[in-house]
């Protein structure tokens, strides 16, 4: 089958190639893929700031129906609608896969980067690692849930807002605006801000109900700041805007160093935290607020696009253009 890979370690190495199909092990399933989002991640893997193990088919955020299953694993899966965690393996036996942090285990070997992931017609994963997809939800929507989950592990482990809550969300891409609902969610008042060359994005966030600036600082101090740009300059505005006692949540990737002020960190006495991809926990509180309503998925899809246009997608998300894109390997 087709996939697209990471071939060689470095720049670029990427490629629309013959990938080795699979059938599923004892404990796992097989997926065909309906749906993969373009993430900011896939673009660090293409620069060679993201660690992978070549050649490896890319593609982590993943909605798609159980086609078959393996030894031990209940048949009643096939055919079901799903979207998968996205560890194929972790040791099992480390002090953070026993408290329930496998993103946190150093063995861990993930779809995408360590192990094949959804940028082809099928994939395979461990059972364990799926969650049927709401029926409210479509099925390229649904590959959204991935990173609404790991929205979930930085906002929800430990919780870092509540009712009444000033917060600032930098960044107004696709983590930003499921930052901005899960804060929402959560009781905040929230506030989007975002670059001139947002203004397309900002729009969106309008149209969702959702407050919005391209001046942070005029928006006053904050209790809360989640950093969701990836960039320096956003680091710095989401910093430079907390109030004293107030939190900083790191949500984005920079992919290199970055410069910011952290003298404000003990100026103002913040409280800095994040979280690393998602956990089984993070899953369920994602799966929930979706099925709930509270979270929002389909107006973020933007684009739906067949493989064969990945590097049109990929320049797209590099330039900041549209907002989440989805491969269906099926066009």
């Amino acid at each position: 089958m087709k996939g697209l890979a990471k071939l060689a370690a470095g720049v670029g190495h990427l490629g629309l190639v013959d990938r080795p199909e699979r059938e599923p092990g004892p404990g796992q399933v097989l997926i065909e893929v309906h749906g993969t989002g373009v993430c900011g991640t896939d673009l660090h893997i293409e620069a060679g700031e993201y660690p992978t193990d070549p050649p490896v088919t890319m593609g982590h955020e993943v909605s798609g129906v159980v086609a078959a299953t393996g030894e031990g694993v209940d048949t009643a899966w096939t055919g079901t609608r799903v979207v998968t965690e996205t560890y194929y393996a972790t040791c099992r036996t480390c002090l953070m896969c026993r408290s329930g942090r496998p993103n946190l285990c150093a063995g861990r070997r993930s779809i995408g980067s360590r192990a094949d992931g959804g940028f082809a017609s099928r994939l395979v994963v461990p059972v364990g690692n799926l969650h049927a997809v709401p029926d409210r939800l479509g099925e390229h929507a649904a590959a959204l849930v991935e990173p609404l989950a790991c929205v979930c592990n930085c906002l929800f482990d430990p919780p870092t807002v509540t009712a009444g809550d000033e917060v600032l969300v930098v960044g107004p891409g696709p983590m930003g605006l499921l930052a901005a609902q899960v804060a929402a969610a959560m009781g905040g008042d929230v506030t989007v801000a975002g670059l001139p060359s947002d203004a397309e994005r900002l729009d969106l966030a309008r149209s969702m109900g959702m407050r919005t600036t391209m001046d942070p600082a005029g928006a006053g101090l904050v209790d809360v700041a989640i950093e969701c740009s990836g960039s320096g300059g956003g680091a710095a505005a989401a910093l430079e805007s907390t109030r004293p006692g107030g939190r900083y949540i790191q949500v984005g990737v920079f992919g290199r160093p970055v410069t910011v002020p952290l003298d404000r960190v003990f100026e103002r006495e913040l409280v800095i935290t994040s979280g690393f991809a998602s956990t089984p926990a993070s899953w369920a509180r994602a799966i929930g607020l979706v099925e709930r309503g509270e979270v929002l998925l389909e107006p973020l899809v933007s684009r739906v696009a067949p493989l064969a246009a990945w590097a049109e997608v990929f320049d797209d998300l590099r330039r900041g253009h549209g907002l989440k894109s989805v491969i269906d390997p099926r066009l």
